[in-house]
């Protein structure tokens, strides 16, 4: 292995475990509270989750590894949206009735999920919430909006490149997220589109293929 692969392949590492990290310091502080048995129940739920996701980045840093399952995509999202309200995350979301199951890797999913509503949160109007929609037909749509300054049209490719950020001088992220979230919509036969209105926000959606009965 090369040491620019070893350089990559810690940079992914790094940024891929700072939110479970971040979700399992949140959830201990929660625990040090008053807590009735049913929450501490869903924190050691999501503690784990956290837990496995962190080891499933260290064991396996390359998104292209896939283990395909067929599994319901509103529980992933849940668990999501669910670990970044712990992390004191204002997430707003609307989810159908029903919903189709996906054949994928539910991990990989939740990294994807991480990363754009983590991206939102940095990009979005300060002290307003990140919306998250779940519709479907013959794919299942995750949609991750903010209500930032937008994306000018000629940057909405060019932002999920590796390492492009397009504020550099007030962004601390690593311009990495976008580019991994597509990789593994892409993994899964799906894809990882942006719509942006300048002034008014913007929308990341993935999309996924719905599983074969």
């Amino acid at each position: 292995m090369t040491p620019i692969l070893d350089a990559e392949r810690l940079a992914v590492l790094v940024h891929e475990v700072r939110s479970p990290v971040a979700a399992l310091s949140a959830i201990a502080e929660a625990l040090d509270g008053d807590t009735d048995v049913d929450t501490r129940r869903e924190f050691v739920r999501l503690v784990t989750l956290a837990c496995r996701g962190i080891e499933r980045v260290v064991a396996d840093v390359a998104v292209a590894s896939i283990r395909f399952e067929r599994f319901d995509p509103v529980g992933v999202v849940e668990d999501v949206v669910a670990a970044a309200r712990f992390r004191g995350a204002a997430v707003d979301l609307s989810l159908p009735a029903d919903m189709p199951i996906v054949r994928g890797d539910p991990s990989r999913i939740r990294q994807a999920l991480d990363n754009l509503i983590t991206n939102a949160l940095v990009h979005g109007t300060s002290g307003e919430p990140v919306s998250v929609s779940v519709t479907a037909d013959t794919v299942v749509r995750i949609a991750v909006s903010d209500t930032g300054g937008g994306i000018d049209p000629d940057d909405l490719e060019r932002i999920f490149e590796p390492r492009v950020r397009l504020e550099p001088a007030t962004s601390t992220g690593t311009g990495l997220g976008l580019a991994l979230a597509r990789a593994i919509a892409e993994g899964h036969g799906g894809s990882l589109t942006a719509t942006s209105t300048v002034g008014a926000g913007t929308t990341f959606t993935l999309s996924l293929p719905v599983a074969e009965p």
